[in-house]
């Protein structure tokens, strides 16, 4: 990382609020359902799928959280109304998971049950270390009556090997991601080669157990690595899919794409966009110290 992306990271806390939106644009469809229900109409032209996000996290009150169901509702009410090849991440921290478990637990039930109603999939995204024994009790707990659940597994966590031995020996589904919340060394493994190790040893471990995959990465290596993978063990092509970050490598995107690989476009919208975008921008400081400069008037040395 360039001494100018580590004090763009650094000093992003004290960045106005306006000039982060402007940077992270392209990561976030916008701040309605209307504009997301966009952005997916344009992705599924393309041939890529997408899973819809809406964006919030750490709610303390109940009202939010059922605010946050209602429009879970709404998105697959939309998704049904046009014909989108679609479904639903959520935050179980959006849904009150940091108030009471049991009262997420049944928050996650409804929008299961709305999805199921509509022939739909919900994908329960993982957050940090705080959350990760809640969310997977709520997934071993709710996927056997619903069926239409599917959970996140991060490689960078030291625990994800045996997360995945724990998985139901049937009906499984997994994205698995590298990890980007930071945790103490403790419980995650730090070392970037470190970690791309165990994202190929568990996606091997999730592909021989006939779990259904969803592999998230932008790292053009672990493509690399996933493909040749898929190969030698002779997935059939519906039985995982790519998947990454609105606005991140659409490049490579389309490369998978071209080579007739499923792709799923994680689109996270809504008024909560800051903690999100100040998230990705710390994951790719790069592509923020490159707006920092086109917006200051600064060229890059060299």
């Amino acid at each position: 990382m360039s001494l100018f992306s580590r004090l763009v990271v650094t000093t992003l806390p004290l960045v106005p609020k306006a000039l982060v939106g402007r940077v992270a644009r392209p990561y976030v469809a916008g701040e309605t359902l209307e504009q997301a229900i966009g952005v997916v109409e344009d992705l599924n032209g393309e041939g890529a799928m997408a899973t819809l996000d809406l964006l919030g996290e750490e709610v303390r009150e109940r009202e939010p959280a059922l605010a946050a169901v209602e429009e879970y509702v709404r998105l697959f009410e939309a998704i049904e109304d046009r014909g989108l090849d679609a479904n639903v991440s959520i935050k179980l921290t959006l849904l009150g998971l940091k108030i009471d478990q049991d009262f997420c637990r049944d928050n996650v039930a409804m929008i299961a049950d709305c999805a199921r109603s509509y022939g739909n999939f919900v994908r329960l995204d993982m957050e940090d270390r705080t959350c990760t024994d809640a969310t997977l009790a709520i997934y071993h707990d709710l996927q056997p009556e619903y069926g239409n659940l599917g959970v996140v597994l991060q490689a960078y966590m030291r625990r994800t090997l045996a997360d995945i031995a724990a998985l139901p020996a049937e009906g499984a589904n997994v994205r698995i991601c590298k990890g980007i919340y930071i945790e103490p060394r403790t419980v995650a493994w730090k070392g970037f080669d470190t970690v791309r190790a165990n994202f190929v040893r568990a996606l091997e471990k999730l592909l021989e157990r006939g779990v259904y995959v969803g592999i998230a990465t932008h790292d053009e290596y672990l493509a690399c690595a996933a493909i040749a993978l898929l190969d030698r063990l002779e997935v059939p092509r519906d039985r995982y899919e790519f998947q990454m970050l609105l606005g991140v490598d659409n490049e490579l995107r389309r490369i998978l794409l071209d080579a007739g690989h499923r792709l799923r476009v994680y689109v996270p919208y809504g008024r909560d966009w800051y903690l999100y975008s100040v998230r990705r921008l710390r994951e790719n400081p790069e592509v923020a110290a490159h707006v920092a400069r086109a917006f200051f008037g600064i060229r890059k040395a060299g």
